[in-house]
């Protein structure tokens, strides 16, 4: 609990602080005069100015946003030898480029973050396929597991290399929320003769892009030997004699072959919300032996599925992938305009009905998704920076008056007619702006609470 609050509080501290100093630098560079940087709302906590500045430094008790302060006529009355100094005297062009100037700062810190991972090298499971999931796409496009994947593309695009299990997981994001199909080029059995698998992820519903997504596509992780880790205390795995290191050959009449197909066995091992006792085949200290095992039921929103209270699967192999500079950097360029561009999408499916609105998340799965990365180590933790980083950049960069690109297009507004939005255009607009925002707020509020403690 104390990681997870520590690891969002500094999430949300780096996101809103890059995000106003983008505003403030910028400002600065315009000639407008910056008379508060503030990280929070509310009571200020604490407060600096440093010498010959004119700028005031706040961090405040309440950490869901912050502000810059700038001088301007439409807030207080300007003396006369400052007005030059104020926001809303500013040519159109410093204006736009100072109110962009977050967001834009929000990519360049994911770009940044995204890089940094590629350069430091990172391990990741290999592109090992484990068996695909019953009735899945991948098992419709002839993947039996074991298959080595070299490349991948979504459509028609070129075929890229794919260097971990982690760079096919992102593709199949891509293909299975965007409806194209993915290429694979793939090595059935070491040494044979390459091929290629065509996955139709225009067959997947994904109104909804939950943790089933991947059962659909049917590539649920890294081939892994089918062996049991450990076994937790009063579980089915211990009350019916299995031991950790036990390598599961067969499972009723099915041969195992690796350990996503044991899980999927041990979930399918439910009849009418009743468990089904099978024997199992194991090989332990060199000896095969049968075991009978009766698993226990647990309720699922998608049924009852069977558990065994057992580790299952062997850790996957690993690779080591690290990127030269440049290309580093641009791989961090292509991720930050790639998860952009997919968050864009998702909004816009959302907007006109063809994806739920419980893709939606707020503070509460943030916090929880901080606090998961953090304890998996410091490159899961930047990834996850990464990706709220391009969130709240794409975000603050929509149309909605109370957001930098409801500004932005009061701004484009002034320059195609050459007038300004009126006082009264622009109070209406930004009340239902607000009604818009805060109805955003409660429903990613109550699906994080649905999620969390549903």
């Amino acid at each position: 609990m104390l990681l997870t609050l520590v690891a969002f509080v500094v999430a949300l501290g780096v996101l809103i602080a890059v995000h106003e100093y983008g505003h403030y630098r910028v400002a600065v560079a315009c000639g407008v005069k910056v008379l508060r940087f503030s990280v929070g709302f509310g009571k200020p906590l604490l407060r600096w100015q440093p010498r010959g500045s004119s700028t005031e430094f706040v961090l405040s008790a309440f950490p869901l946003g912050g502000y810059v302060r700038m001088l301007d006529e439409r807030e207080a009355p300007v003396p006369e030898a400052e007005r030059h100094l104020a926001f809303n005297t500013q040519p159109l062009r410093s204006r736009a480029a100072i109110v962009a100037a977050g967001p834009v700062a929000n990519l360049l810190l994911a770009v940044l973050l995204y890089s940094v991972v590629n350069w430091s090298g990172v391990q990741e499971p290999k592109a090992l396929l484990a068996s695909p999931v019953a009735g899945s796409v991948a098992q419709a496009a002839g993947l039996r597991g074991g298959e080595l994947v070299h490349a991948a593309a979504l459509g028609s695009q070129e075929l890229e290399p794919v260097r971990s299990f982690e760079d096919l997981r992102w593709i199949l994001t891509r293909g299975a929320l965007e409806g194209e199909a993915v290429r694979l080029e793939v090595e059935p059995v070491p040494g044979a003769l390459h091929r290629q698998i065509v996955l139709d992820m225009a067959q997947i519903d994904t109104r909804e892009a939950d943790a089933q997504l991947f059962r659909k596509v049917g590539i649920m992780g890294p081939w892994t030997r089918p062996v049991l880790g450990e076994i937790m205390a009063g579980g089915a795995a211990q009350r019916s004699g299995l031991r950790q290191g036990d390598v599961v050959l067969k499972m009723g009449s099915a041969s195992v072959v690796d350990g996503q197909q044991l899980r999927e066995l041990i979930r399918q091992s439910v009849r009418a919300d009743a468990a089904v006792v099978q024997v199992w085949r194991v090989e332990r200290d060199g000896r095969q032996l049968d075991v009978e095992v009766m698993p226990d039921v647990q309720k699922e929103p998608s049924g009852s599925v069977g558990r065994i209270g057992a580790y299952v699967g062997a850790a996957p192999e690993f690779v080591v992938v690290r990127h030269a500079p440049l290309e580093g950097l641009w791989n961090g360029v292509v991720r930050t305009w790639d998860v952009s561009a997919l968050t864009l999408r998702m909004m816009g499916r959302m907007v006109v009905g063809q994806a739920s609105l419980k893709n939606l998340s707020g503070p509460l799965t943030i916090a929880d998704y901080a606090g998961r990365s953090a304890s998996m180590g410091l490159t899961q933790y930047l990834v996850f920076l990464a990706l709220i980083s391009v969130s709240l950049g794409v975000l603050n960069l929509l149309p909605l008056p109370v957001l930098d690109g409801g500004h932005l297009m009061y701004y484009l507004w002034e320059g195609v007619t050459g007038r300004k939005v009126s006082d009264a255009w622009m109070e209406h607009l930004q009340r239902g702006g607000v009604a818009v925002l805060l109805l955003m707020m409660s429903i990613a509020l109550f699906n994080d609470i649905t999620r969390l403690f549903g």
